[in-house]
């Protein structure tokens, strides 16, 4: 009477107490699970007379109507939980049984199991649930000829989980199931799709991301010590280049296996909560965690709820701007995607070897300079461009240099730059940039710095491509501009 996927959903209804068949259709579910002598009640509801007509002749034909209580319900609406400990919802689509779920408040009980069986984005299944408190215990894909089916074992737990890009693309799968390796095998070549896509459209580190993530999903992940993760971006971002006030580095130790990473601007008690719900064994953040000696650590701080969840940070902050290939060095890919340049790259302040604390870069063809501010709003992500109002109105040599860098101007005017590209200006050097007739474009700290990151996932991703790398959602602009 049922199919692979309907048997399924019955093997995972537990039978201690009322079950619920959300969108009954034609009562086969509940008739099985009456049959079976699983359940000794099924309601199924329906938000149509239409399929209910027909699960009154379902349950009439197989002589459990006296069992099974039909009732017209849009979702749970209708729908007693009384006594009830399990509730299918099959055969829709993910959002629509997110919608059901978001619906009825009353399922936020560790005593109610979810099976729920999307025929379309499971990956927004699985985002709400994670979101909404909801842990999800199991996760089985199953076959009907050539389609493949994924069914969600969840319950509601006050926790949830962190919905990232990778668990969300991958669930949670047995690997080793033939149907699940199948499944696994369809959503890796989605991505591998995905990544051809954003090559084209220019967005390498997109792409770059989206092949390791298409790869790591048809194999276990695996865990590496942080002694070679620290290596390795030591030898990347050396953190003798760090200058002799910073304090980057390993600042909160911990060395446990690490499967998990969190990259961030800042570390602040949201990305630690973040931390927390992802599994996160260390988070690499650019500004460093402890800066000032710490006289005391409050109960709650930052540097407290590190060590209370066993959590490392990492921590590189001016090296990280010096290094070749660190936060300048995409500031400087970034405007070459987006204007033509001089061949000639000329280091700003130069710090040994390869590395350089900022750039000077040659535009091929000058530019107004508020058309310039207009991309490099987009360039960084930010709000808005401050741009000081005296200026030299076409420019060609740009100077820039990542974070609070407004006390290097006269560095710029030195090397005969007309724009100056950087965060955190103070008055008082919009007034020599006004005197000076300097292009000055203050873009913020944040946003010139928080584009990085990116580039540091892409870093990490091709040297341990077992680990799994998020960006966290709560490395966001510290201020709300109103």
């Amino acid at each position: 009477m049922l199919d692979n996927r309907l048997k399924k959903c019955a093997e995972l209804v537990s039978g201690k107490g009322v079950a619920v068949d959300v969108g009954t259709d034609h009562a086969y579910l509940a008739a099985e699970l009456i049959r079976s002598g699983k359940c000794e009640k099924v309601i199924a509801s329906d938000v149509n007379e239409g399929p209910l007509e027909s699960a009154e002749r379902t349950v009439e034909k197989y002589g459990v109507a006296d069992k099974v209580e039909l009732i017209l319900s849009d979702g749970l609406e209708n729908v007693p939980l009384d006594d009830v400990t399990d509730i299918v919802i099959a055969g829709m689509g993910g959002e629509t049984i997110a919608e059901i779920l978001q619906a009825c408040p009353y399922l936020a009980d560790e005593n109610i199991n979810l099976i729920l069986q999307p025929m379309t984005k499971a990956e927004e299944l699985r985002a709400f649930l994670g979101e909404n408190g909801f842990r999800i215990k199991g996760e089985y894909a199953v076959g009907e000829g050539e389609r493949i089916y994924i069914i969600l074992y969840a319950s509601y737990n006050g926790i949830g989980f962190e919905v990232s890009e990778f668990k969300n693309m991958r669930g949670f799968i047995d690997i080793n199931d033939t149907v699940g390796y199948k499944y696994l095998k369809m959503q890796s070549d989605a991505l591998k799709k995905k990544a051809d896509a954003l090559e084209k459209a220019g967005k390498s580190e997109d792409a770059l991301h989206n092949q390791i993530m298409a790869a790591n999903l048809l194999h276990e992940r695996e865990k590496v010590s942080i002694a070679s993760l620290y290596d390795y971006l030591d030898r990347l971002y050396p953190f003798s280049l760090q200058e002799s006030w910073d304090n980057s580095g390993f600042l909160i130790e911990n060395y446990k296996p690490v499967s998990t990473v969190l990259l961030t601007l800042d570390i602040d008690i949201s990305v630690i909560e973040e931390a927390i719900l992802s599994g996160a064994d260390v988070i690499i953040s650019h500004h460093p965690v402890i800066f000032k000696p710490l006289k005391r650590v409050t109960e709650f701080s930052p540097v407290m709820e590190l060590i209370r969840h066993n959590i490392g940070a990492i921590c590189m902050h001016t090296n990280l701007d010096i290094a070749n290939g660190g936060t300048n060095s995409t500031i400087l890919r970034k405007l070459s995607e987006s204007f033509e340049l001089e061949d000639t790259i000329e280091p700003f302040e130069e710090c040994g070897a390869d590395n350089s604390l900022g750039y000077i870069v040659t535009l091929k063809e000058a530019v107004p300079a508020g058309e310039f501010g207009s991309v490099l709003k987009k360039i960084f992500g930010c709000e808005y461009v401050r741009m000081n109002k005296n200026n030299c109105g076409i420019i060609s040599r740009v100077a820039f240099c990542s974070g609070s860098g407004g006390s290097m101007l006269d560095l710029a005017l030195e090397k005969g730059c007309d724009a100056y590209i950087t965060g955190d200006v103070k008055h008082d050097v919009w007034i020599d940039a006004n005197n000076s007739n300097i292009a000055l474009f203050d873009c913020g700290h944040f946003h010139t710095e928080n584009i990085v990151l990116k580039q540091l996932r892409n870093a990490i991703e091709k040297e341990f491509p077992q680990l799994e790398v998020i960006i966290a959602e709560n490395s966001t602009d510290p201020c709300n501009y109103i």
